[in-house]
C-alpha cells in the first residue's frame, strides 16, 4: 500500500538546513582555504536542496496531482522572483538578446553557459524547471507509472558524471542525479521501504563526498544526501528531530527560495565588497540583514498571493470539471 506524503515539519529543517549551508558557503569565510570548506557547504546544501525538491515533486505526481495543476503550482512559485530578479540584472549592464531570453527560459546553465553577473546561482533554477519539464511529460506519456522511471534516470546520469569525469557540474545532464535520488527516496517512502543508519554517518558521508578531494567518492553525493533525508524520517534522534522541526526552522524553510535568489544578487553589490576583519564588521552584517530582509518581504507579499491565486484558479478548474465528470458517468451508467 502507498504511503501518502503530507506536510512533514522534519523537511522544512532540512530545506532550513541546506539554505544555511548555502549561504555560508557563499557569503561566509568557513576556515583556511586549503580545507575548502566552503566547497562542502556549498556542495552539501546544493545537494540536500535538490534533494527535497525530488522527493516533493515525485511524491506529489505519484499521489494523483494532475499535471496540469502541478505545471501551474510550480510556475506560479519559481517564475515571479525569478523573472522580477533577471530583470534588475538585465539592467545593470548590457546583454545580447540571446542570452536574455536562454536565461528567462531557464536553459542558461547548459554548454555554453550565458548566466547573468549577479545571477550566477541561478544555474540550479535552470536544472529544477528542466526537470519540472522532463517529469510532467514522464506522466502525461505514461502516467503514474512512468515515475519508476526515475530510479533508472538517477543511475544514467551519474553514470553519464563518472563517464565525463564530472564530480560537480551546473549542467543538467550531470546534476540532476541530486533530484532525481531524492525522487527515489519519494518512490521507496510511498512503499514504505525504510533506513535506519545512524543520521551521523551518513551526514559525515555527505560531507565528504562534498570535499572536491575525495575523488570518486564526489559521485555518491546525491545518495548520500537521498539517505539523510530519508533516516531522518524513520530513525531521527529526539535531539535531531527537535531540531529540525524548531519555529526558526520553519521560519527559514517558508522563506528559503528568496534567500536564495536574493543573496546572490545582493553579494554583487557594495553590499559583497570589503576584505577582512572589515567585511565582517561592516557589509557582511549589512549583506545578511537586507538579504533576510528582503527574502521576508518577498516571500510573505508577493510571492505568497501569487501562489494563493494559483491555488484559486486550480480549484475554480476543479469545480467547471466537475459537471462534465458527472454527465459522463451519468452516460456511462
Amino acid at each position: 500500500m502507498d504511503k501518502r506524503v503530507g506536510h512533514l515539519p522534519i523537511l522544512d529543517g532540512w530545506r532550513a538546513t541546506s539554505i544555511l549551508l548555502v549561504l555560508a558557503g557563499h557569503l561566509v569565510w568557513l576556515g583556511p582555504k586549503s580545507l575548502q570548506l566552503n566547497h562542502v557547504a556549498g556542495a552539501a546544501g546544493m545537494a540536500l536542496f535538490f534533494t527535497l525538491s525530488g522527493f516533493l515533486i515525485v511524491s506529489f505526481l505519484h499521489q494523483g496531482t494532475p499535471v496540469r495543476e502541478f505545471l501551474v503550482k510550480r510556475a506560479a512559485r519559481i517564475l515571479p522572483l525569478c523573472w522580477l530578479a533577471l530583470a534588475v540584472l538585465v539592467t545593470w549592464q548590457p546583454y545580447d538578446l540571446s542570452t536574455i531570453l536562454r536565461n528567462f527560459l531557464f536553459v542558461a546553465n547548459l554548454p555554453p553557459a550565458s548566466l547573468l553577473e549577479g545571477g550566477h546561482h541561478l544555474w540550479s533554477l535552470c536544472v529544477e524547471m528542466q526537470f519540472y519539464i522532463v517529469v510532467a511529460l514522464i506522466c502525461l506519456i505514461l502516467g503514474r507509472r512512468g515515475l519508476y522511471l526515475v530510479p533508472v534516470l538517477a543511475l544514467a546520469s551519474t553514470a553519464a558524471r563518472i563517464a565525463a569525469g564530472e564530480t560537480i557540474s551546473i549542467v543538467t545532464w550531470h546534476r540532476i542525479d541530486e533530484i532525481l535520488a531524492g525522487g527515489t527516496l519519494a518512490l521507496a517512502y510511498a512503499h514504505g521501504l525504510q533506513t535506519r543508519i545512524p543520521l551521523w554517518v551518513v551526514a559525515l558521508c555527505l560531507l565528504a563526498s562534498s570535499h572536491p578531494e575525495t575523488g570518486a567518492f564526489q559521485y555518491l553525493r546525491p545518495y548520500f544526501a537521498a539517505l539523510l533525508v530519508g533516516s531522518s524520517l524513520t530513525a531521527a534522534p529526539r535531539v535531531i528531530k527537535t531540531a529540525l522541526t524548531a519555529r526558526s526552522m520553519a521560519y527559514i524553510a517558508e522563506i528559503s527560495y528568496a534567500l536564495y535568489v536574493v543573496h546572490g544578487i545582493a553579494a554583487a553589490t557594495w553590499l559583497g565588497s570589503g576584505h577582512g576583519w572589515e567585511k565582517y564588521f561592516t557589509t557582511l552584517p549589512l549583506l545578511l540583514a537586507v538579504t533576510f530582509l528582503l527574502a521576508h518581504v518577498s516571500t510573505r507579499y508577493y510571492e505568497k498571493p501569487i501562489s494563493r491565486a494559483a491555488r484559486l484558479w486550480i480549484k475554480r478548474w476543479r469545480q467547471a470539471d466537475q459537471p462534465a465528470e458527472r454527465a459522463v458517468a451519468k452516460e456511462g451508467a
